[in-house]
């Protein structure tokens, strides 16, 4: 049977096709991975899966395989309730709500929260999420240029009703920091809410993976953090973590954490094992740091190759405009057998296209020094 609404579907899809930025699932590649947010490996490590056997044949006869319902129904337990205050007090916070997805956690917070009449700053280059948040919100939402604390300022000083400034501590196309002090101080002269997305900061970032708020002893001037279990901490997840309040009006108004069954008994053990693991992983976050150094300095020797920006963090960049022509390169490393993906605009803006290179604590100075030279040569 043929459906009228796939006319239209076709029509959007065949542009989409022509213009060249056409998504389309892949299967893991059997090659080096320099694609994964799994900065320090623990989707793969041996010892995480150990842990993870270990605390379910602890608890295992205690829970059901899957979680039954949301939270509000059949799902909720005290492991779920004791892993909440875990990590709430891992970074410094009164209290935390876990939702299925990083993406969950933005949606139900940014559409939930900020009500009619108030008005949400937010850096032009925050993710998705948060985006599809605002959208649902009855609230005004303005960006400010990226990283622009002059502009953001001025945005502050004219906006109405409640304010929230939004932001991400480590930006995922760019891999570069917010000016977390000076838009923390802002928030706080003008009685602002300030949220950050921690999401390439959890694992990571300050002392034990606590994040850049945490590392940075921000926390009283933050309203709300989120952090997410699906990149450095091998697992998945994510956690909304501020007052009291905050959560119960998350339990109460956040659609996506009430409306979605809870996540299972096997998740959230994984997420406790990961916590646990993290305060044994030292080797393993400064190898990460030597590697991006390595990288950098490496890049840095070959002037054909344009870096897209002064990334400290895990998450580099090789700017490449056109979706045709990073594709290319891309399709080219792979074939050097190096994981290297192309991001294409619209999920960029037309002209930002780049490769997005993600380094990690397990990849070797002989795959890095290769991975540059297979640059390189795609390039000349």
């Amino acid at each position: 049977m043929n459906f009228s609404a796939e006319i239209k579907m076709l029509e959007k899809l065949q542009r989409r096709e022509s213009e060249g930025n056409m998504r389309k699932l892949t299967k893991p590649h059997n090659i080096i991975d320099f694609c994964s947010n799994d900065y320090l490996g623990f989707a793969k490590s041996d010892l995480l899966k150990q842990k993870i056997q270990t605390f379910s044949g602890y608890l295992n006869n205690q829970f059901t395989v899957g979680s039954t319902g949301s939270r509000l129904l059949s799902g909720n337990s005290s492991l779920i309730e004791s892993l909440e205050s875990f990590i709430a007090h891992y970074h410094n916070a009164e209290t935390g709500l876990i939702f299925n997805s990083g993406f969950d956690a933005n949606l139900g917070l940014f559409s939930s929260v900020p009500q009619k009449g108030d008005t949400i700053l937010f850096d032009e280059l925050i993710h998705s999420s948060i985006h599809n948040g605002m959208r649902i919100s009855s609230a005004t939402a303005i960006p400010f240029r990226h990283n622009n604390v002059k502009h953001l300022t001025s945005l502050v000083e004219t906006a109405e009703g409640t304010v929230f400034i939004a932001v991400e501590s480590v930006y995922s196309m760019d891999g570069d920091f917010a000016p977390l002090k000076e838009i923390a101080e802002l928030a706080n002269r003008h009685n602002a809410n300030l949220i950050v997305d921690e999401a390439h900061s959890t694992g990571v970032f300050g002392a034990s993976g606590r994040g850049i708020v945490v590392d940075l002893q921000l926390e009283k001037f933050v309203f709300a953090r989120v952090y997410t279990f699906g990149k450095a901490m091998g697992c998945q997840g994510a956690i909304v973590v501020g007052s009291k309040v905050l959560s119960d009006f998350l339990i109460n108004y956040a659609h996506s954490f009430i409306y979605t069954t809870a996540l299972p008994f096997h998740t959230l053990v994984s997420i406790k094992s990961s916590y646990d693991l993290l305060s044994e992983s030292e080797e393993a976050t400064n190898e990460l740091f030597k590697n991006i150094l390595l990288f950098k300095n490496e890049i840095n020797k070959v002037k054909s190759i344009i870096s897209g920006s002064e990334s400290q963090s895990p998450i580099q960049t090789i700017m490449i405009v056109g979706n045709e022509n990073v594709k290319a390169v891309a399709v080219a490393l792979q074939k050097a057998g190096f994981d290297v993906r192309p991001i294409l605009s619209p999920t960029v803006p037309k002209g930002k296209e780049r490769l997005r290179i993600c380094i990690h604590s397990f990849n070797t100075t002989d795959e890095i020094v290769r991975l540059v030279k297979a640059i390189e040569t795609s390039l000349n």
